[in-house]
């Protein structure tokens, strides 16, 4: 007569390799599906409409934003954006116009388009508010006196106080 008192040693069948991989699966499919949701979710989208038109005419205007030798700087004062425009001597640039988009690369909520005016150090400023910490990015697009387009990108990195 067996005694009661033996347990039964556990015994992997195959309803539990089934169940062991059927979880797996569902916890990997799972986690992509969120990622891939996230992902599309905080696409701010295209940077061009028709990229293959816009690389026809990329070379003739790198050139013509080279020649102008200017040298770009943004940073963050307070609640104002300081955008330095200098040339190869190192003298403020005035420009006949200029316009900056201020935003996160991750998403548009927080984009805003600043007002900037040149300052007596030649500087252009803008009031931004307070923003929070973290990486920002300036897309700022200027027109120099003869007519030139320059555009650049500019990352500002804000640390907490």
């Amino acid at each position: 007569m067996a005694d009661k008192s033996e347990k039964k040693e556990f015994e992997l069948t195959g309803k539990h390799v089934l169940a062991i991989v059927v979880t797996a699966f569902s916890i990997i499919i799972g986690v992509n599906v969120f990622m891939a949701y996230s992902a599309v979710g905080t696409f701010p989208g295209l940077e061009t409409k028709n990229s293959y038109v816009a690389s026809q005419q990329f070379d003739a205007k790198r050139t013509a934003q080279e020649a102008l030798g200017w040298d770009v700087s943004a940073r963050i004062e307070g609640e104002t954006l300081v955008l330095d425009i200098k040339d190869v001597n190192g003298d403020s640039v005035t420009v006949a116009s200029l316009y900056g988009l201020l935003g996160r690369a991750t998403h548009v909520n927080e984009d805003q388009e600043p007002d900037f005016h040149q300052s007596s150090t030649g500087a252009y400023v803008a009031q931004v508010g307070k923003l929070g910490e973290g990486n920002w990015n300036l897309r700022m697009n200027a027109v120099a006196d003869d007519g030139t387009s320059f555009q650049q990108r500019i990352q500002i990195h804000l640390k907490a106080n």
